[in-house]
């Protein structure tokens, strides 16, 4: 059979042989074009379509309005306000979650007993579900009787109004979204730690390094493919963060918690603006691919690859 088989390419055309490569690689990654064409560019192309029409979500036509949505919203000065938040959420967060996880995972890397069930602990709260983690730290957060208020409590600190006082609900969210997202660092950084070759301090440790220069110049180089990776995941993820928002402060209070996924959401499914929606998910779009590109950009050369 084999034999055959290369008979009957011997006696294709040059042509057919040469395209024959090009058409399986075609045949193999159609499915997943087609799934990203109905499902990912789709809905982009026609999101940004909309952008530029008046439509409640109801009414049969849409009314073609050209970048009145646009003028409208960088006129707004609640759009520069929400932008505001994101960035702050989303620093928060991504700081937080990378710090935490990388010191998380250092620890955890130690032979210290009892370390498994640590892990599997700490990578739990990543697979449940936003809703359920925020309605968990709603009564964790409650100014009142929630365990926080208890502990401030016995150190005689009284305990903030996280719900309603605009200071302290921002911090609330962040804190939530970062306990969520921390196994998920940790996990990487534990598994970066792991594929780092004991020669390196051995080395490191005959030219008279201590811990802290071992740490500087062996453990984060080689730690830099992880942190580049989680650096992009996480800045995307918390950029489009929008269930444990929801379910804990729906934005507020005074809009102090809204960030543009969450106005996305207000504008098209609270006060049926389709267009204004589109507009700000179109703006998101791009913020979220200058930062990706930029972070590629500055970023990658100074990874460390092996």
């Amino acid at each position: 059979m084999a034999v055959a088989s290369r008979t009957d390419r011997r006696t294709m055309p040059a042509v057919l042989r040469k395209a024959t490569p090009y058409i399986y690689f075609l045949v193999l990654i159609a499915p997943n074009l087609l799934l990203l064409a109905a499902f990912t560019y789709r809905p982009l192309i026609e999101n940004f379509r909309l952008s530029f029409y008046d439509w409640d979500l109801i009414s049969p036509t849409k009314r073609w309005v050209g970048l009145e949505n646009y003028t409208d919203y960088f006129r707004d000065s609640t759009s520069l306000y929400v932008m505001r938040n994101t960035l702050v959420f989303t620093a928060g967060t991504v700081a937080g979650t990378m710090l935490i996880g990388l010191a998380l995972a250092l620890l955890l890397n130690l032979r210290l007993r009892g370390r498994n069930v640590a892990r599997t602990v700490l990578f739990a709260p990543y697979v449940l579900g936003g809703a359920a983690v925020g309605i968990v730290w709603l009564f964790i957060f409650d100014p009142r009787f929630g365990l926080v208020s208890g502990i401030l409590d016995r150190l005689g600190l009284p305990s903030p109004n996280w719900y309603n006082d605009p200071n302290w609900a921002m911090p609330m969210v962040i804190i939530v979204y970062i306990w969520k997202n921390l196994g998920y660092a940790t996990v990487v950084y534990l598994a970066g730690l792991q594929t780092i070759p004991r020669d390196l301090y051995e080395a490191a440790q005959v030219d008279g390094a201590g811990r802290w220069a071992q740490f500087r110049h062996v453990t984060l180089p080689m730690l830099s493919p992880m942190t580049f990776f989680l650096l992009v995941t996480t800045t995307l993820g918390s950029m489009q963060a929008f269930d444990i928002i929801s379910v804990m402060t729906a934005g507020g209070p005074l809009d102090s918690t809204k960030t543009m996924v969450y106005q996305v959401y207000e504008e098209a499914f609270v006060r049926f603006r389709v267009g204004d929606a589109s507009t700000v998910a179109t703006v998101l779009f791009f913020i979220l691919l200058g930062v990706t590109l930029l972070q590629v950009r500055l970023l990658e050369r100074r990874v460390t690859y092996g």
